[in-house]
C-alpha cells in the first residue's frame, strides 16, 4: 500500500487545529449574565435541554461547540440534575465537569419542602462536604452576613438539591438558596391573580409556607389556599394548627392541646386575626403559585380524611358535618 504524504498530512494538520481550537475555546472563561449565576438542570434533562437551561438562566455558551466537547468527553449522557451556581472566569470544560453524574469533587444536599431553617441548619451542620462557616453563629448573625434585611431566614429560602464544589461554603449555599426564593417569588407574584388580599409578596410567602404545611396532595394546594384567602376577605380567623405549632417551637411535643389553641402567641391564629408574622416554613414553587393563583370556590373550611386529602365545605353545618364523618367517627 502506497503513502500519500500530499493528501494525509494536510487532513491531520486540520484534524490538529481543529483540535487546537476546540481545547483553546474550552479554556476560555464564558460571559455570564452576572455573577454568581445560578441554574438549574430539570430531571431527565438531555445535554440539548440542559444546555438550552444554561442559556435561558444567562451563561452564554455554544451549544454545537459544548456537545461536541461532551461527546469528546463521553459525557453527553451522564448530565446530574440539580441547581448549579457559577463564577465569573468559569470555562466550557469546568462547565461540563459540573453536570457529570457522579463527580468526585462534588457534593450534594436536598432541602426539603416544608422544613424550617432549624431543621435545614441541623442538615447542613451535618455534611461532611461544606465548610461551615455558619457554626455558632446566630441566626441574626447569618442573616447579617447575608446582606439580608429580613427578621428570620424562615420562607426565604428555596427548597431543592443543592449540587456544589466540595469544600464550598454553607453560607454560600445559603445564599444560593435565597437567590432562588427570590427569583421564584417574583416570577410567581408577577402572574398572580387579581383582588388578592395580599399587600406585598412577603405576605403571599407567608400564605405559602401556611400551605405547605397543610397539605402535601398536588391537588388540594390551590384549594387549600382559596380557603384561607377567603377567610382573609371577610375577616375571619385563619385557625391553622401548623402555625400553632411553630409557635409553640421547641415547648410542641407532637401532641396539640386545646389550650395550646387557646394560648396567646404571634403565630397563634386561633387568637390574633391576618396572617402571621413571618412564614413557618420553606414553601416549594407549588405552594407559591397555589398562594397566588388560588382555587375559585366559596369554600372556607375543611378537614382532612385521614387518607392525605381534603373535605372542604362552604358553610360551618356542612364543615361539622365533615369533621364527624372523618375525625370523630374514626372513618
Amino acid at each position: 500500500m502506497r503513502f500519500y504524504p500530499k493528501i494525509f498530512l494536510p487532513i491531520l494538520l486540520l484534524l490538529a487545529t481543529v483540535a487546537g481550537g476546540m481545547w483553546w475555546w474550552a479554556n476560555q472563561p464564558l460571559q455570564l449574565r452576572s455573577s454568581p449565576l445560578d441554574f438549574r438542570v430539570t430531571a431527565g434533562s438531555s445535554l440539548r435541554s440542559a444546555i438550552a437551561q444554561m442559556r435561558e438562566a444567562g451563561i452564554d455558551v455554544e451549544p454545537g461547540l459544548l456537545a461536541t466537547l461532551a461527546r469528546l468527553f463521553r459525557a453527553d449522557t451522564s448530565i446530574k440534575a440539580g441547581s448549579y451556581s457559577v463564577k465569573t472566569g468559569v470555562t466550557p470544560r469546568q462547565l461540563l465537569s459540573k453536570l457529570l453524574k457522579g463527580k468526585v469533587t462534588q457534593g450534594d444536599l436536598t432541602l426539603v419542602e416544608g422544613w424550617t431553617f432549624r431543621q435545614w441548619r441541623a442538615r447542613m451542620d451535618k455534611h461532611p462536604d461544606l465548610i461551615h462557616e455558619t457554626s455558632g453563629l446566630s441566626e441574626a448573625q447569618i442573616i447579617a452576613l447575608l446582606g439580608l434585611h429580613v427578621k428570620t431566614l424562615e420562607g426565604q429560602l428555596f427548597p431543592d438539591t443543592y449540587l456544589f464544589d466540595k469544600q464550598s461554603s454553607d453560607l454560600e449555599l445559603l445564599a444560593r438558596a435565597n437567590r432562588a426564593m427570590l427569583g421564584k417569588l417574583d416570577a410567581e407574584w408577577t402572574q398572580r391573580a387579581a383582588g388578592l388580599p395580599y399587600k406585598s409578596p412577603s405576605e403571599a410567602l407567608v400564605m405559602a409556607s401556611i400551605v405547605e404545611k397543610e397539605t402535601a396532595l398536588e391537588a388540594d394546594r390551590t384549594l387549600v389556599a382559596a380557603v384561607f384567602v377567603n377567610r382573609l376577605r371577610k375577616g375571619m380567623l385563619l385557625q391553622t394548627d401548623p402555625t400553632v405549632i411553630y409557635g409553640l417551637g421547641q415547648a410542641f411535643d407532637g401532641n396539640l392541646r386545646k389550650r395550646d389553641l387557646q394560648t396567646d402567641t404571634p403565630y397563634n391564629t386561633y387568637t390574633r386575626s391576618g396572617l402571621p408574622p413571618t412564614p413557618i416554613s420553606m414553601p416549594g414553587q407549588a405552594s407559591l403559585r397555589a398562594a397566588l393563583n388560588p382555587a375559585q370556590t366559596d369554600a372556607l373550611y375543611f378537614v382532612a380524611r385521614g387518607d392525605g386529602s381534603s373535605q372542604f365545605s362552604r358553610t360551618l353545618e356542612e364543615h361539622n358535618n365533615a369533621v364527624n364523618k372523618y375525625q370523630r367517627s374514626g372513618k
